[in-house]
């Protein structure tokens, strides 16, 4: 089977979260629990931050999904854990400063072209999406001619510093697991395509 490109619409808080941790692992919010199961060991992942109407890093997907509860993003919903999880490893990481303007790439993406040119924002509306493997390719373009620009690495030092001590104080689960925590009830009720980056 394939690999999957995935695009992850996440607010700027969880994303600096994610970034702080060394992207080592990202959690899906249970409205899309669904979709979330089905993210692979080499998939590929883009963050886009909600926010701020921009694409920000690239990430492969290292291990199958499992589940956890642990506290690490946050939500407007107090019940609300993150816990269809995988473990990630950086491609690309970009500073703030040289982000990707969805604005400017966004309606050109051939994912976004069942809506209105005006309304291209809406394809964008929920967490968890799968993008056409040229849309992915596309905008790793944009990130690449950037950093290229920008003189600056694919992975910031001090990403790849989290990273190493974020796995020498927590190592990373080797997904999938077969008997997955039991969700407290009211976790997965409400549809899917819930905008979770709140």
């Amino acid at each position: 089977m394939g690999k999957t490109y995935w695009m992850l619409a996440i607010d700027q808080r969880n994303y600096e979260i994610t970034r702080q941790r060394g992207f080592t692992v990202q959690g899906v919010d249970s409205r899309n629990r669904r979709k979330a199961v089905r993210v692979a060991p080499d998939d590929r992942i883009m963050f886009y931050i909600s926010d701020r109407a921009a694409f920000a890093a690239a990430v492969t997907v290292t291990s199958g999904h499992y589940e956890s509860y642990d506290r690490i993003w946050q939500h407007y919903r107090d019940r609300e854990s993150f816990p269809h999880r995988v473990n990630i490893k950086p491609d690309m990481v970009m500073d703030e400063d040289i982000w990707v303007d969805a604005y400017q790439v966004g309606p050109t993406l051939e994912y976004v072209k069942k809506w209105a040119p005006e309304d291209w924002p809406l394809a964008f509306a929920g967490m968890l999406h799968i993008l056409p493997q040229r849309d992915f390719g596309y905008l790793e373009d944009e990130m690449r001619r950037a950093l290229q620009k920008s003189g600056r690495p694919p992975v910031p030092a001090d990403v790849e510093a989290a990273r190493e001590e974020s796995l020498k104080h927590s190592p990373q689960r080797v997904a999938p697991v077969a008997a997955a925590q039991e969700a407290p009830a009211s976790q997965d009720s409400g549809p899917e395509y819930e905008d979770a980056n709140n």
